[in-house]
């Protein structure tokens, strides 16, 4: 009834669906990184602008 797959065949299955995992949530990790470097911006901009002030 269930037939083995052979190495190469599990080898492209599983390339094949990493890749699509990646391809559906790239959008999502593109707006993470965004959202993480305007944090990281923003951490270096706050200690500059307290400092102005006193």
């Amino acid at each position: 009834m269930f037939r083995r797959l052979t190495f190469p065949q599990l080898l492209f299955a599983s390339i094949l669906g990493i890749s699509g995992g990646l391809y559906i949530y790239q959008p999502i990790f593109e707006q993470y990184f965004r959202d993480q470097k305007e944090f990281g911006e923003n951490l270096k901009l706050a200690p500059k602008s307290e400092e102005k002030k006193t």
